[in-house]
């Protein structure tokens, strides 16, 4: 198949051309980098999206919401991607979990497409190239784009630097939560949920939604005159899914009348930018033959304490500029 019938068929919402478009950019062979830039470039920027970041803490209830969500947002007549993004098996890269088992109803919807992807060791989880997967799901014409990451760490900021609105999922027990919960975290948050109140849980559940009120009200908005959102739901028995999605179609809507939406997606693809553009120079620094040889004697002389390693890593600049 060439890049322009792969294109073709992407712009036609073709779910097969899709899945191998996502597999070109997610490769890392040059031949195959080279066949996506060339891909990007016959493909039309769709903007009348949604992009929604999802996270929260182990055991939360990520996959069923997601898949509560999904089936409520075709329902409504829209088009939905869900990258969810899997820890790689350290041996092979590739993904342990099976998202596509995890959301058997939202799968088997044409009007849905769930992607796994292996994160293959980048930083906190996100995978390398999510960022070419949201833009070319939205050139099939998907409107709506939930990025589920792993856990609560690094990958939180990675995420919400390519999101409109981040959404993070938290226990009932506001007390133990908020304890494991970073700061930094809080400041990027649009929407906070707290799941499973039902049955005894939902006391608590609705405790936490309002200890998380009062501890956000200490905090500086992430939007000059844009609250954050508080809810108590339970994506098992499907209540308060709809006010997820009003809160969050809210979000949208307020951050476009106080012009910040299109100055958002700048930023997102500045972000995107640079970081495809770090991503390229530590490629470069630690695969050519040379740099290798450098790294693997400066190893050596740090093995035997020969050299502190910020002294050879000092070295090791100094030698790349002066090459």
């Amino acid at each position: 198949m060439t890049v322009e019938e792969l294109a073709q068929g992407i712009k036609e919402g073709k779910r097969r051309h899709l899945a191998k478009g996502i597999t070109l950019v997610e490769s890392n062979r040059e031949e195959d980098q080279e066949e996506a830039r060339k891909l990007f470039e016959l493909l039309n920027a769709n903007y009348d999206t949604i992009r929604v970041g999802i996270s929260g803490v182990p055991g939360v209830g990520k996959s069923t919401f997601i898949e509560t969500l999904g089936n409520l947002l075709v329902n409504l007549g829209h088009k939905v991607v869900v990258l969810a993004v899997d820890p790689s098996s350290p041996t092979s890269g590739g993904s342990i979990l099976g998202d596509k088992t995890r959301m058997e109803t939202l799968a088997n919807d044409d009007r849905a497409f769930i992607r796994p992807s292996p994160t293959a060791g980048t930083l906190g989880g996100v995978a390398k190239r999510t960022r070419e997967s949201v833009l070319l799901c939205e050139a099939a014409g998907y409107d709506v784009i939930l990025i589920e990451t792993v856990g609560v760490g690094q990958s939180e900021y990675e995420v919400a630097s390519m999101v409109d609105c981040f959404l993070v999922m938290m226990l009932p027990g506001a007390g133990d939560s908020l304890q494991g919960i970073k700061r930094g975290i809080l400041e990027i948050t649009d929407i906070l949920v707290v799941n499973k109140a039902d049955g005894d849980q939902e006391r608590l559940a609705l405790k936490a939604r309002d200890e998380y009120e009062q501890t956000f009200r200490l905090l500086q908005p992430k939007y000059e005159g844009v609250s954050v959102e508080f809810l108590a739901i339970s994506a098992l028995e499907k209540k308060g899914i709809e006010k997820v999605w009003e809160a969050v179609e809210g979000l949208v809507s307020v951050l476009k009348e106080k012009n910040l939406f299109n100055k958002l997606r700048e930023v997102q693809n500045l972000n995107w930018f640079k970081r495809l553009t770090e991503d390229e120079i530590l490629k470069q620094l630690w695969n050519t033959s040379k740099n290798k040889e450098v790294a693997k004697q400066l190893e050596k002389r740090i093995i035997a304490k020969e050299i502190s390693p910020s002294s050879a890593a000092f070295e090791m600049i100094s030698k790349i500029r002066n090459k």
